[in-house]
């Protein structure tokens, strides 16, 4: 239905996307629609549930429909890079895309979600990162762009911890050239938990709906760290309601998505992110 409708209109406005599965959850649409507004742009921001199956064709359709740009969220990160026609060098890096430019029908792929992240995170902290140990919840296309932010930054040690241990490791081993980093299961945690001055979830758990779940027990969290999450949807997830009730600094998600999406709307429209702007509005959606 969508495809169709979208057809017809491919010439007179700029289309842009956010995929997923879920996708439902997404305030991109809200937020980014916002800014095209702001800036003038005639165009709209779509969210389409993409499933793994259908990803290649999506892209495809995407190319064929010329849509200028798109948002790529759980699970889709890795695996699109594939259908690309090119990737950005500090993407081949992450080894994960979050936004698609298409210029000409040149689909290029890169990756604002770390350095949008690091910035929210030291902004909205004030934490230097320098000499500090930090461990990543989760191992996915998420934890990649963060991994690689934070590598930037200097850190004491860096620990992923995942549901699987072969896939945490694969990851740590990609990054042990630049970074001091290892890898364990998240039944592990509670060993080194102790000593580290900042964890970050990156997983979806604890997203709307399923808002009650926790990567991790937050009772394991030693008191008086930074507690960081991805999740902006809900603003404060479980896991840092508990964190904060432990003393803890908390960091939700919010700041990162904002960034991460004003860099994107950058790439794509070659003009200054309105970032209040997008903020104010996303943050109307969710009181909502």
């Amino acid at each position: 239905m969508l495809w169709s409708e979208l057809s017809s209109e491919q010439n007179k406005r700029m289309l842009l996307a956010v995929i997923g599965d879920p996708i439902a959850h997404s305030k991109s649409p809200v937020m980014h629609n916002a800014a095209l507004e702001a800036l003038g742009i005639e165009g709209e921001y779509f969210p389409l549930h993409v499933s793994p199956e259908d990803l290649g064709s999506a892209i495809s359709k995407f190319k064929e429909l010329g849509f200028r740009g798109i948002n790529v969220t759980i699970p889709h990160k890795v695996d699109v890079m594939k259908y690309l026609d090119q990737i950005d060098d500090s993407a081949v890096r992450i080894g994960a895309v979050n936004t698609i430019v298409n210029e000409n029908g040149i689909l290029t792929g890169y990756n604002t979600d770390g350095i949008g992240y690091v910035r929210s995170l030291k902004d909205e902290t004030h934490v230097d990162l320098r000499g500090k140990s930090i461990m990543v919840l989760g191992a996915g296309g998420a934890a990649r762009g963060i991994i690689s932010a934070l590598a930037q930054e200097d850190p004491k040690t860096l620990v992923i911890a995942n549901r699987t241990e072969d896939k945490a490791i694969q990851m740590a081993e990609e990054w042990k050239s630049v970074v001091n980093i290892s890898a364990i299961t998240i039944d592990k945690v509670s060993d080194i938990l102790a000593d580290m001055d900042v964890v970050i979830n990156t997983t979806s758990i604890g997203m709307h709906p399923n808002t009650s779940h926790t990567a991790i027990d937050p009772e394991l969290i030693p008191p008086g760290i930074i507690v960081s999450d991805l999740i902006y949807n809900p603003l404060t997830t479980e896991f840092l309601k508990k964190s904060h009730e432990r003393g803890c600094t908390i960091h939700g998600g919010l700041g990162m998505f904002v960034n991460q999406g004003a860099y994107a709307l950058e790439y794509w429209t070659g003009k200054p992110a309105p970032i209040e702007m997008m903020r104010t509005a996303v943050l109307k959606s969710l009181q909502n």
